[in-house]
């Protein structure tokens, strides 16, 4: 009984460990596309896999993608979006003045309220600068400055400890910069909330204040634009955020969903202006998202790599009657994103398990791991459970633990010392009756002498 419950508490112990063994979430590949962005990564979204890299945790400026954390912070201090209104501020507009920004038409409705959701309109259909300044003013309590210290406290809550905001709409500062990996766990978080991508996807919309007046809302990403996008339209696309900045380039947010795979893309650093600064013909950001979109879908693809019922290795064991091995299987099905043409021998299972267990063994106690690798990579560590459960032979027990008794140092020394025992009572009576003998033969020869 207490055997059986140290095996159980065991056990429980070890599943809890197990439950730390996470995923590898880095699994990128080469790719024949030609790019002109500085920094590109790629993630499937199905799996949160990283599939593609480019210089992905270097530091670069956002430009207009910073709306992207705008939004998050708006939200979050906005329960709700349509009912809140702010009217819109003259002198809040005129800060932009003689920045070169883009701007979402909220000089017409100087005076005028609008709801918040109609100002995340402004803010990521339009790129609207004006709508982020009115909405980190209206957060921040007047205080754009206190809103841009919510930026960065989200930035740090989020782990992205290479993102540092100096504005809430994304005009160049060299102390305002972020990472592509960084842009991707912020854009992840976004599209949890409310809104973000009904909006984000919103190609066209108009804008209004209950007056007969509307103001046409056009989004900036040509790539969900089938009418106005051209050569950049990409019919799977959705979202996200596009920003320019001569010293950012350009630069675009975007996913795209096809044959039940989702991918997020970041493309940060497409060169805007050549050196005479003059623009730069093609937006490379939108025109390298769309090829790495179509290089995912045409080129990987979910793949099963191990399940329960296929045994991985096998251990050896002790105490068991007419069995010598265990064979253990993975904890779970394991799929990953891989390429179509991959063959099975260019995946690799290392495996780490002891050099043999004790029974009894429960089926589906955990014995050890196995790191799956492709192309010299770790996709994942998996679990390696028994696939039967063995019991213990009670004559192997007790013939084994005989066999320890006799081996340890307590019985070696307890023999030795009965040796030693026997030794000196065999000597002691040795030499007791050897005294004894010669007493008897003085005796018998002082008998003599007396009788003569």
């Amino acid at each position: 009984m207490v055997l059986k419950r140290a095996a159980a508490v065991m056990i429980s112990v070890m599943l809890v460990i197990s439950s730390f063994i996470l995923p590898a979430g880095a699994t990128t590949f080469s790719s024949d596309v030609k790019t002109v962005s500085k920094a590109i990564y790629l993630l499937n979204l199905d799996t949160d896999i990283t599939v593609y890299e480019k210089n992905s945790t270097q530091r670069m400026y956002p430009a207009s993608t910073t709306k992207i954390m705008t939004y998050i912070v708006t939200v979050e201090h906005v329960q709700d979006l349509k009912g809140t209104k702010v009217t819109v501020d003259k002198d809040i507009l005129d800060q932009l003045q003689g920045t070169g920004s883009s701007l979402s038409g909220l000089e017409y409705f100087v005076g005028k309220s609008l709801s918040i959701y109609d100002l995340l309109n402004c803010l990521m259909i339009k790129s609207g600068n004006d709508a982020a300044l009115l909405l980190a003013n209206y957060i921040g309590d007047g205080s754009v400055q206190s809103f841009v210290d919510m930026m960065n406290q989200k930035a740090r809550d989020l782990n992205c400890n290479n993102t540092h905001f100096m504005n809430p709409h994304g005009l160049h500062d060299e102390n305002h910069y972020t990472t592509a990996e960084d842009l991707a766990i912020i854009t992840q978080y976004a599209m949890t909330l409310p809104e973000f991508n009904e909006i984000t996807s919103t190609v066209s919309t108009y804008l209004s204040a209950d007056t007969e007046k509307e103001y046409p809302l056009i989004t900036t990403n040509y790539l969900i634009d089938e009418k106005r996008g051209g050569d950049y339209y990409y019919e799977y696309a959705k979202g996200i955020k596009t920003g320019t900045t001569d010293e950012a380039g350009y630069c675009l947010v975007s996913s795209a969903s096809n044959g039940g795979y989702t991918y997020l893309c970041i493309a940060l650093g497409a060169p805007s202006v050549n050196d005479d600064l003059t623009p730069v013909d093609d937006n490379g950001a939108m025109l390298d998202s769309a090829a790495m979109f179509k290089w995912a879908f045409d080129n990987l693809a979910l793949k099963s790599v191990v399940d329960e019922q296929t045994p991985v290795c096998e251990v050896p064991i002790e105490l068991a009657w007419n069995q010598d091995t265990v064979q253990l299987v993975p904890q779970g099905q394991y799929s990953t994103i891989l390429p179509n043409d991959i063959e099975r021998s260019s995946i690799d299972i290392v495996t780490e398990i002891p050099d043999k267990i004790i029974a009894p063994v429960i089926e589906g106690s955990v014995i050890g791991t196995a790191t799956i690798k492709y192309a010299n990579q770790d996709l994942t560590t998996v679990n390696l459970i028994a696939a039967e459960t063995v019991e213990r032979s009670k004559i192997l027990f007790f013939l084994d633990s005989a066999k320890k008794i006799l081996k340890s140092q307590w019985m070696i020394l307890s023999i030795v010392i009965v040796i030693v025992l026997i030794v000196l009572y065999v000597i002691i009576t040795m030499i007791y009756n050897h005294k004894k003998n010669k007493n008897k033969k003085m005796k018998s020869k002082k008998r003599s002498v007396g009788k003569k």
